[in-house]
């Protein structure tokens, strides 16, 4: 795509680089054949970003980096962004009375962590090795119509056939809570009802495993007490957004930009 096909971004009277615009577009996804879509997308980002960047310089800001990972530093222009909507948006905490309504609204949203009892029987390769990788899902895939003909037989084929330790028991795992299994693994659980088999073995970096559900404990719904940090932290966090949002809007309003349509958001 040729972004002469584009008009050049200017805000504020500033023209930004085709080529600050060509970087941004990684970021955006668009329609297969369809790059201009993300061209537009990106263009909109970096004009949004100008004017912080702009507003954060009018103001006198410095740029103070500071590090969001082990050895990885923000850059300039995200510090000084940072720095701006540290100080431009303000968002008191939420009352209780707020906290109280927001929880009450729907509490069930709030449980305890879910409990799961689970038996599996395990194909065990090496995923990068083609030829293990399949030879391994045909096993598990004749392993899963043996188990889904007579679930009662479940454990025997563990015993027999599984490369897990937890053969000796029949497979079984005993009870497991979120992050006690690789994420792959735990999505099946999320969604697997009680004593069903899974009707198609799942890959994990173990393996392919042919998963029972034998019990499920739904997490109690948590009282306000014990999760009123967790509500206070979504709400702020959802009035930070709002803030944020309307901040930018003020400065779209009273800008000059041309190449990009901010309208507001």
């Amino acid at each position: 795509m040729s972004a002469a096909l584009f008009p050049d971004l200017v805000v504020n009277g500033e023209t930004v680089p085709q080529a600050v615009i060509a970087r941004e577009t990684q970021n955006h996804a668009a329609p297969g054949g369809k790059p201009g879509i993300a061209w537009r997308k990106a263009m909109n980002a970096v004009a949004v970003r100008t004017l912080l960047l702009q507003e954060a310089r009018r103001r006198g800001l410095q740029p103070l980096p500071e590090e969001r990972a082990p050895g990885r530093f923000e850059t300039d222009e995200e510090a000084l962004i940072r720095g701006l909507l540290e100080i431009a948006v303000d968002v008191p905490p939420p009352s209780e009375e707020a906290l109280r309504a927001e929880w009450a609204r729907a509490p069930e949203r709030f449980r305890a962590p879910p409990l799961w009892e689970v038996s599996h029987i395990l194909c065990a390769c090496d995923r990068r090795d083609s030829a293990a990788k399949d030879g391994a899902q045909a096993r598990a895939i004749a392993l899963t119509e043996k188990a889904r003909a007579n679930p009662r037989g479940f454990a025997t084929l563990a015993t027999e056939h599984s490369d897990c330790s937890s053969k000796v028991s029949g497979g079984a795992l005993g009870q497991l809570g979120p992050g006690d299994t690789v994420p792959e693994f735990e999505a099946v659980l999320r969604s697997l009802p009680e004593g069903a088999i899974t009707d198609a073995p799942v890959l994990t970096r173990h393996g392919w495993h042919v998963i029972r559900m034998d019990a499920v404990a739904e997490g109690a719904v948590l009282p306000f007490d014990a999760v009123r940090g967790k509500v206070s932290d979504a709400m702020e966090k959802a009035s930070w957004a709002r803030a944020a949002r309307d901040f930018v809007n003020e400065l779209v309003a009273s800008a000059e930009i041309s190449g990009a349509d901010l309208r507001p958001v």
